[in-house]
């Protein structure tokens, strides 16, 4: 007589398999959670602004050239919020920088 054929020995095969993807789902999105977030590898600044008044500025972020771009790179950030890339060889730039870096 052959064994009679049992529908929860059937679901567990497929039980199994959906936990083993919960479990990993799970783990994959806390390892992404605590990740760093990865920085573009191109430019940020496409084009820059000349003229920009200077009290207007809130911040400003210097980018090192690398290997996501070959150009330094300045990033205001202006006290409403939006961000301006300035041109770092521009003299008002420049001067902009010696003050930041005198400080």
């Amino acid at each position: 007589m052959a064994p009679a054929a049992c529908p929860a020995a059937s679901r567990f095969p497929r039980l199994l398999r959906t936990a083993l993807l919960l479990l990993l789902l799970l783990a994959a999105s806390r390892r992404a959670a605590g990740a760093p977030a990865l920085t573009e590898l191109r430019c940020q600044c496409l084009q820059t602004v000349q003229g920009i008044h200077l009290k207007s500025i809130q911040s400003l972020k210097v980018l090192s050239p690398g290997p996501h771009c070959a150009q330094t790179e300045v990033i205001a950030t202006l006290k409403s919020g939006q961000e301006a890339c300035l041109n770092p060889a521009s003299p008002m730039v420049k001067k902009l920088l010696q003050k930041m870096l005198s400080k």
